[in-house]
């Protein structure tokens, strides 16, 4: 399918029936001990529990089950820290089709370990000095694959908002909802949806204040692509917003808000600790917005998406 077609909620819809072989369908959750420091009912959306651990398994089955049977005897690639890596080699297995991926030198172990044990080929980079998206290119014109992006897709945007989609079926009248945002696909593709859904509906998206490129796109009206950044949130490193995501989140999104290391850590331990659920900081980012105070003090209900849960042991014994 084109990669110029328009993001609708339409095909968030036409996604949701798609990736149904693939997606759970994950729990929305709730706490008064999270109500009462947000000054509102809040609404977790867990994708935390979602197949491969994380939302990214919706954009990237939406894609691959797009594809031709022709197309996948050729593999598909992709590029990523970790979720969407490992959503690309479930969703690929799925399909018998081999799965290269690129994933940086750094990424967590267990990210990397799991999209391994899936079947998918890794090859490592160094993200201070090579471009992924170069070494992606050439293995592209080496075995005629399908490039599976993190986030500039129609489909993937689409697969994404799927999450949203179930959100709102089961709490339709939120006042808010907030997203992390990285590359842009999971605000950009929920965003679409919901505003369809509950036109009066506020979006937000949020980001640690070390990688705020969205949020200083967002101020300049402009895509604005920032130094790699070094957060603990390893799943929002995109040093720029998508060319196909910036504009759906400057139509619809109201702000980008930021959050601390710190906070971002204390999320972590909230939803650990209160909550009984493993989030890694990327998923957490959201929280801690809420949890913190980052959005307008007159919200009466609030959706957030807890976007991942894979993180390292040893990492999360120093939280």
């Amino acid at each position: 399918m084109s990669a110029n077609i328009p993001v609708t909620a339409a095909l968030v819809r036409e996604a949701a029936v798609r990736i149904r072989p693939l997606a759970r369908r994950t729990p929305v959750m709730t706490s008064r001990s999270a109500d009462s420091l947000a000054g509102a009912p809040v609404f977790f959306k867990c994708e935390n529990l979602q197949r491969g651990g994380a939302f990214k398994i919706r954009g990237a089955s939406n894609l691959i089950l797009s594809i031709s049977g022709e197309q996948l005897e050729c593999g598909v690639v992709a590029y990523s820290s970790g979720n969407h890596a490992q959503a690309t080699a479930i969703a690929a297995q799925h399909v018998g089709a081999v799965a290269t991926i690129v994933m940086p030198q750094d990424a967590p172990r267990s990210k990397m370990d799991a999209t391994r044990d899936c079947g998918a080929r890794i090859i490592t980079y160094d993200r201070l000095r090579d471009s992924r998206e170069a070494i992606a290119a050439q293995i592209l014109k080496d075995l005629g694959a399908t490039l599976v992006p993190p986030f500039d897709h129609p489909l993937i945007i689409a697969g994404q908002g799927t999450a949203a989609l179930e959100l709102l079926e089961e709490i339709p009248h939120l006042d808010a909802l907030v997203t992390p945002v990285g590359g842009g696909g999971l605000l950009s593709g929920c965003a679409t949806v919901a505003k369809e859904m509950n036109p009066r509906i506020r979006i937000f998206g949020a980001e640690p204040a070390l990688a705020d490129d969205t949020f200083r796109s967002f101020a300049a009206g402009e895509r604005v692509e920032i130094p790699p950044p070094e957060t603990i949130a390893d799943g929002l490193r995109s040093p720029k917003p998508g060319e196909l995501t910036f504009p759906i989140v400057q139509r619809l999104a109201e702000a980008i808000v930021l959050v601390s290391e710190d906070e971002i850590r204390a999320a972590v331990k909230f939803l650990l600790l209160r909550m009984k659920i493993l989030v890694e900081p990327s998923g957490a980012v959201s929280a801690a917005a809420v949890l913190f105070h980052k959005l307008p003090p007159e919200l009466r209900s609030i959706g957030v998406i807890l976007s991942g849960g894979n993180v390292d042991f040893e990492d999360l014994a120093g939280y």
